[in-house]
């Protein structure tokens, strides 16, 4: 199987589309709101999907695995 990179361009590209971090890139989203997201359930469509993926990048450390896509 071939990973998507498809899902890492989203998360360097795609803004929040509501609430306290509306307009900024995903990537960009801090930590502790999507912490706070993930205790309330993150929502069941493809943001959630992309939610989910910033956050479990963000509370392992994987970072600079997005770095060369922001450029």
């Amino acid at each position: 199987m071939v990973p998507d990179h498809s899902i890492l361009l989203d998360l360097v590209t795609v803004k929040m589309p509501f609430g306290k971090y509306k307009d900024r890139l995903l990537c960009d989203v801090p930590v502790s709101y999507l912490e706070w997201m993930h205790s309330k359930g993150f929502p069941k469509n493809k943001l959630g999907m992309q939610l989910h993926t910033i956050y479990e990048i963000k509370i392992n450390g994987l970072e600079d695995l997005l770095r060369p896509l922001k450029k």
